[in-house]
This record gives C-alpha cells, sequence and structure tokens, in this order.
C-alpha cells in the first residue's frame, strides 16, 4: 500500500496526496452522500494518508496466509471525526497486523461528513479555533445550547453492510460466522459503539473501542464481550469511566487499559508511550477468551 513505500514528512502539517490504487476494496453498494459536492480526495498528516468527502463505502480484505487462518474476522473502523478516515495508521496497519495473527481483517472505509472541497480551506477549517474566545467583563453568561446530536445513519448501515458481506462470503474468506469482532478507533471506536448499541442486524463475537468516547451507556443484554483502551493524557478521556461502568454493571465480560501516555491517535503505538504494547494485550486478550481457537 502507499503508506508503506513513499517517504513522508513526520509532522502535522497537510500535504495533499495522490489517491492511491485500492485494487482490493470492495463497494458495499450504499449509497451516497447528501448534499455533497466535492469528491474523495487524500491528504497525508503526521506520515499518515487519510482520505476526506468519502460518499461510498467500501470494504478491503487483509486475509491472513495459508494455514495461518484462526478463522475469526475482525471489522477495522479508522477514526477522523467523521470529517476524513486515518486509513494509515488505524485502518490498513491494523489489519495487517491482524492478519499476521491469524485473523481475517477488513477495513471499513464509511461514508463521511461534507468538509471543504480545497485543501487550503480543509486545512483552514482543521485549524480553526477549538475553544470560545474569552467573554468582555461585563457581558451576560450566554445560555448553553444542547450538545448535537450526530447522525450516524450511514456509518451503521455501512457497518451493517460490511457485517452482511462477511456473512455472505464467510467461506470463501475462512470466516466463522461466530466470530466476527469489530475494532475502531476514535470515531471508529464511536461507530464500533454506535454498531453495539443500536444495530438490529449485526452479532459482534467481541469489540475493541480504541481512545473512543469513555461515557455511560445503555448495554444491551446480548452486548458482546468489551477490550477497551484509552491514555490518560487523551483528551476523550477527562477521568471517565462510565462505558467500562456500564459493561460491568451489565455483567458483560470487559478489560479496560488505561495507560499513563499516549495521547490521542497513537494507532498501533508511537515511540516511548507505555500505550504501545496494548495490540499484544488485546491478542491475549481474544487468546484467552478463545476467540482465536481453530474449530
Amino acid at each position: 500500500m502507499l503508506f508503506s513505500t513513499v517517504v513522508i514528512a513526520q509532522d502535522g502539517t497537510i500535504y495533499p496526496l495522490e489517491t492511491p490504487k485500492e485494487p482490493n476494496a470492495i463497494p458495499l453498494g450504499t449509497g451516497g452522500v447528501e448534499n455533497q459536492p466535492a469528491s474523495e480526495t487524500w491528504f497525508k498528516q503526521w506520515g499518515d494518508p487519510m482520505a476526506r468527502n468519502i460518499t461510498k463505502a467500501t470494504l478491503t480484505p487483509f486475509l491472513p496466509a495459508p494455514g495461518k487462518a484462526n478463522g475469526a474476522a475482525v471489522i477495522v473502523a479508522p477514526g477522523g471525526g467523521f470529517s476524513w478516515l486515518s486509513l494509515g495508521n488505524e485502518g490498513w496497519e491494523v489489519a495487517e497486523a491482524l492478519a499476521k495473527q491469524g485473523f481475517a481483517a477488513f477495513v471499513l472505509k464509511y461514508r463521511l461528513n461534507p468538509t471543504p472541497e480545497k485543501l487550503e480551506d480543509f486545512t483552514a477549517w482543521m485549524n480553526r479555533p477549538r475553544t470560545p474566545a474569552p467573554a468582555a467583563a461585563d457581558a451576560k453568561p450566554a445560555a448553553t445550547p444542547p450538545a448535537p446530536q450526530r447522525n450516524l445513519n450511514n456509518q451503521l448501515e455501512d457497518a451493517e453492510a460490511a457485517y452482511a458481506m462477511i456473512l455472505k462470503r464467510a467461506d470463501e474468506w475462512g470466516v466463522d460466522t461466530k466470530r466476527i469482532g469489530m475494532i475502531g478507533f476514535s470515531a471508529g471506536a464511536g461507530l464500533t459503539m454506535h454498531a453495539t448499541l443500536n444495530s438490529k442486524t449485526m452479532k459482534l463475537a467481541f469489540i475493541g473501542p480504541i481512545y473512543g468516547g469513555m461515557g455511560p451507556v445503555e448495554v444491551p443484554k446480548n452486548a458482546p464481550p468489551m477490550f477497551n483502551v484509552i491514555a490518560s493524557d487523551d483528551f476523550l478521556f477527562r477521568g471517565q469511566f462510565g462505558v467500562i461502568d456500564s459493561w460491568f454493571k451489565a455483567g458483560i465480560p470487559v478489560e479496560f487499559h488505561l495507560y499513563q501516555n499516549g495521547g490521542h491517535g497513537f494507532g498501533l503505538g508511537n515511540p516511548n508511550r507505555t500505550s504501545n504494547k496494548w495490540f499484544d494485550a488485546f491478542i491475549h486478550w481474544l487468546d484467552v477468551n478463545k476467540f482465536t481457537a481453530k474449530q
């Protein structure tokens, strides 16, 4: 893939990137995005390839080598605030690592919210101030608006279509349909959780929300075991343990790793961070819970 063959500047600057070929990407046929005049474009940041203005969802298989497969499958959902997808460090690299461990991994490239068509406008939007300017000393306090409700209908439909495709082609891909899980990063963790809580068609065997939201949720009776990872210096953590407490009180198996450092968006890991061993722990957790046992 492109991310492994191109030397990319390792900084936070946003650079244009030629759209890479994705010969193994399978269209999911879930439709487009309303009010989206721009076409899909790619950029690179922190050395990673990313895509935005995605209007056509795809699923890209990363299958284990012959004789290596354990029969389990993992849907991989990259993050990007539902406005772009970090397909390198939170998609392809993770799927390749899973395939090396014997899993059939599938990167879900789901539809996104529209962003500015021109890269310079997108860059300005990305670099916009995230905190309101200080109010004047004599200004009256403004009423706090209600938190916006994010519409994830498109993304859930894409996840359900991915799951359905894996079921349909399970024999071809060597997948045990009772051992299909999902792992997601940041917004992808949010999608993983949303699918777990709301999908009527997906019966996930396990989930792995990685540095996702930590607020409490209402856990379904048939919720799968959860492996949850976040770093204490991640802006999404804020000392919250709500989702962990929700799973625990529901009596559903849960494993939680709170790392000293790692920040946000570390993918498989960054140098000199305690969070760098989370993937090994995840594989061990899957093994102990017999998700890797060949059947």
